[in-house]
Formats: C-alpha cells, sequence, structure tokens
C-alpha cells in the first residue's frame, strides 16, 4: 500500500511545493535588490555651486561641463566686481610670467644686456643682481604700474585707454578675434606660471630648468 500511495504522496507533496518556488526565487531577488538599494547613494538635487554659477560663460572655463571651476568658492556668490579683481589680478601674474620664462630660458642659453654679461643665468642670478642692477629693474617695474591703467567699463586687464596704448591692435578685427585673443592670452599666461615654477623648481633639483636639454636655442631673426 506504501509503495503504490508512495508516487501519489509524492507527486502531491510536489505538486504543494512547486508553485512556491517561483515565489521564493521572487523574494530571494527582492531581498537582493533590497539590500544593494541599501548602499546606493541618496540623490542629490541640483543646486547652485563652484560648478554651476554666475560666471560659467566667462573665458577661460574649464570646459562646457564645468563652467567656472572654482572649487575654492572665491566667487560663488557671483560678485561681479571681486570676479574682475581676480581676473585681472591672474591676468597680470600671466603676463609676468611670459616674461619671466621668455626671459629664464633666453639668459640661460647665453644672452645677456651690455655690462651683464658676467651676470649667471637662472635662479642665481637674483643673488648676485646687487643693489645697483636691482634698483632701475624696481623703477621700470613702478613705471610700467603707474603708466598702465584699467580702461573704464571694459574687461579686466584692457589697458588700452592709457597716455601709451597697449592692446591687441589689428589683430583684433572684431568680437569674435577679441574673445578668441583674450582666451589666448588667459590659457597662455597660466601655462607660463606653471612653466616658471617649473622651470625654478627643477635648477635647484639637478641644475637641469628644463628638464629633456640643457638650453634653448636663441632665436634671432635679424642674424646676430
Amino acid at each position: 500500500t506504501y509503495r503504490t500511495m508512495n508516487p501519489i504522496v509524492s507527486q502531491f507533496r510536489l505538486s504543494e511545493i512547486s508553485p512556491t518556488i517561483p515565489i521564493m526565487k521572487s523574494a530571494i531577488i527582492a531581498t537582493i535588490i533590497g539590500s544593494a538599494a541599501a548602499f546606493a547613494p541618496a540623490p542629490v538635487a541640483k543646486t547652485s555651486t563652484a560648478l554651476n554659477g554666475a560666471f560659467d560663460n566667462e573665458i577661460g572655463a574649464a570646459s562646457a561641463e564645468l563652467g567656472c571651476w572654482d572649487p575654492l568658492g572665491y566667487v560663488t556668490d557671483g560678485d561681479q566686481k571681486r570676479f574682475d579683481h581676480l581676473r585681472g589680478v591672474e591676468l597680470k601674474h600671466g603676463r609676468i610670467a611670459m616674461l619671466a620664462t621668455w626671459g629664464y630660458a633666453t639668459t640661460w642659453s647665453g644672452a645677456r644686456f651690455p655690462g651683464c654679461e658676467d651676470f649667471p643665468a637662472g635662479h642665481e642670478t637674483v643673488l648676485k643682481i646687487g643693489t645697483e642692477n636691482l634698483i632701475p629693474v624696481l623703477l621700470t617695474a613702478g613705471l610700467l604700474e603707474i603708466t598702465w591703467k584699467q580702461k573704464e567699463g571694459s574687461f579686466p586687464g584692457d589697458f588700452s585707454a592709457t597716455a601709451f596704448p597697449v592692446g591687441f591692435g589689428p589683430f583684433a578685427r572684431n568680437e569674435e578675434d577679441m574673445i578668441d585673443l583674450r582666451t589666448r592670452e588667459l590659457n597662455n599666461g597660466r601655462a607660463a606660471q606653471m612653466g616658471i615654477l617649473g622651470m625654478m623648481v627643477h635648477e635647484q633639483l639637478d641644475g637641469k630648468p628644463f628638464i629633456f636639454f640643457d638650453k634653448f636655442d636663441i632665436y634671432t631673426p635679424f642674424g646676430n
């Protein structure tokens, strides 16, 4: 009798258990998904930050995605006056750095002003320039500082309204050219600031400021 009933009982038990298998699978999957969701980051509402601020359309923005990249939050409040001041400071440092990079490379390659033939190149010059040679440098810097003034109502760094005007001249034929030239100047100034810093650091490390080669060949378009 047991043997006769056993297939029936087995079939009954299987039919009783079988419907529960998909339910158990679904329950297990749901549990796994729920556990994973517990460790997922919570959604964050998009807010106006340094990466999404009032100056995203200014020249020199990091990219269309980053906009005005300001991780320290100097201009996140949208203060136009403060932004213009910082942009002017950035441009001034960039212009000085471009001249410094050019001067560093040419003097390291042997170029000298008359009377300075015995001067060393690189950082060592700062220690041996002497007061009599430092004063003309400081006077020249002071003269440039009081001669070139910011043009009222124009973009930061525009010194075209002074007695000795400076600017992009005939190269800025229209607004598009002006924006392109301003962007180039800003980016070259940023690169020069990093460049002059790198030269000085590497000169102190191993005496080779240009890392891969010893000097530049001096460009003389009109001969020596």
